[in-house]
């Protein structure tokens, strides 16, 4: 019904720029916040940046200044600029949304949905 399709991992020297984006398509009434979450190997999923539907930011202090999301609301999409790229940078990163549908009348859902991931890599 809902998917978020993830595009842009790819490998990358350090210091160098990578942008992510998530689409998410489907049945829906409306996107409200989404997220970024990475997972390197060996290690819990940790939250990156989030963007609320307004377009307001967060980040992790670990990419605080490097890192930059971005939504367009008429596209459907949401984007990560990934800039001066450090090795620790590496893994694979998911998107998140909050998604508000509309099963029937008096049935209205908002439900968390998850890109497929895309792995980045960056060497040293």
């Amino acid at each position: 019904q809902v998917q978020l399709v993830e595009s842009g991992g790819g490998l990358v020297q350090a210091g160098g720029s990578l942008r992510l984006s998530c689409a998410a398509s489907g049945r829906f009434f409306r996107i409200n916040g989404m997220g970024w979450y990475r997972q390197a190997p060996g290690k819990q999923r940790e939250l990156v940046a989030t963007i609320t539907s307004g377009g307001n930011t967060n980040y992790a202090d670990s990419v605080q200044g490097r890192f930059t999301s971005s939504r367009d609301n008429a596209k459907n999409t949401v984007y990560l600029q990934m800039n001066s790229l450090k090795p620790e940078d590496t893994a694979v990163y998911y998107c998140n949304a909050r998604i508000t549908t509309v099963q029937g009348i008096g049935d209205i859902r908002t439900t968390d949905y998850w890109g497929q991931g895309t792995q980045v890599t960056v060497s040293s």
